[in-house]
């Protein structure tokens, strides 16, 4: 009985090695992805506001409306808000014809606005994170590949970029940046806003991701498949290439789905604080900045964009942690 539930089990442990046989990590990392289902939704979710934020201006037009247009003003819409500027109709003016309600004061249609919101915040973080990820990557992969004086001074830069206190930064250096290009008399366009957005971010937003860089590479340099590329006489653009950046590429991923929400919410205080975007360019912020002016008269402006910004934080951080897990299940949640 012993012999034949040991042959049992030897059969099962060579069926399941043979099932396992030939699959690459990126494989095996998909299949554990696949099995976690919060993670498959958050991805779905992140997927979607994606997809939003690229076809904004198709499903406006479908909608038959567009964020800039001041309704009351339009024949047929001259009584969608009441002498106080506050929209007629339940839940913030919500109806056929506006689907999420109508801005208070200027009335503008919020659904509109929200998918503009998003498209302008979102791309604009992919943007940050983006450049910030490779300026990191490449800071922390310098510094730990060759240590010695190198390492010593690049880690003494990041430490006085950590120095300064971002929130309070952005907030101090946004008008200098603009002012540096356009006269403080005129109107700053909005495409220089975000090009100052984008390097205010980017100056401020890469040192965590060099700090995690070179950790990763100092332990990895030390590793024997590492000595021996250099004894067999490898270059060191080949190491870095072949034998560390592939190894430390699941950390890397996992803090970029960390940093981008970050950059969303600080793009979205940029506007709220009035040194992003300004008026007339839809943007989340701008929406928050709006909503606490009226919440007493009309709370239900800032319910739409707040649902959506928590859905889509909330899903993004949720898909890290299962690109974490799947790469590493050991890490556990």
């Amino acid at each position: 009985m012993d012999k034949d539930t040991t042959a049992e089990t030897e059969a099962a442990e060579e069926k399941t090695e043979k099932g396992h046989q030939g699959r690459s990590p990126s494989q095996l990392m998909w299949m554990r992805f696949k099995r976690d289902r919060v993670g498959v939704v958050s991805a779905f979710v992140v997927i979607f506001f994606f997809l939003i934020g690229a076809l904004a201006p198709v499903i406006s037009s479908l909608y038959g409306k567009d964020p800039f247009t001041l309704y009351p003003s339009v024949s047929g819409y001259e009584d969608i808000l009441d002498d106080f500027g506050m929209p007629y109709g339940t839940f913030g003016g919500v109806s056929g014809e506006f689907w999420f309600g109508i801005e208070p004061n200027l009335g503008r249609d919020v659904f509109t606005m929200l998918l503009y919101g998003i498209r302008t915040s979102l791309y604009l973080a992919v943007v940050v994170t983006v450049l910030s990820v490779a300026t990191g990557v490449l800071i922390g992969m310098v510094g730990g590949f060759f240590g010695g004086k190198v390492d010593y001074w690049l880690g003494r830069i990041t430490d006085f970029f950590l120095a300064f206190p971002s929130q309070l930064f952005f907030i101090a250096f946004m008008p200098v940046v603009t002012a540096l290009f356009v006269d403080p008399r005129e109107e700053t366009p909005t495409y220089l806003r975000a090009v100052a957005i984008v390097l205010v971010m980017w100056f401020l937003g890469w040192m965590g991701m060099a700090r995690l860089v070179r950790s990763s590479v100092l332990t990895i340099r030390e590793r024997e498949f590492v000595e021996a590329a250099l004894v067999s006489g490898a270059s060191r653009w080949r190491i870095v290439r072949k034998e560390i950046l592939p190894n430390i590429v699941t950390p890397i991923l996992v803090q970029g789905t960390y940093m981008l929400p970050s950059a969303i919410l600080s793009i979205a205080f940029l506007s709220y604080v009035g040194v992003g975007f300004t008026e007339e360019t839809p943007d989340w912020g701008r929406m928050f900045a709006i909503g606490a002016d009226i919440y007493e008269q009309n709370p239900a402006f800032m319910f739409f964009p707040g649902i959506a910004m928590v859905l889509f934080i909330l899903a993004f951080n949720l898909l890290g942690d299962s690109v974490r897990d799947a790469f590493d299940p050991k890490t556990g949640r």
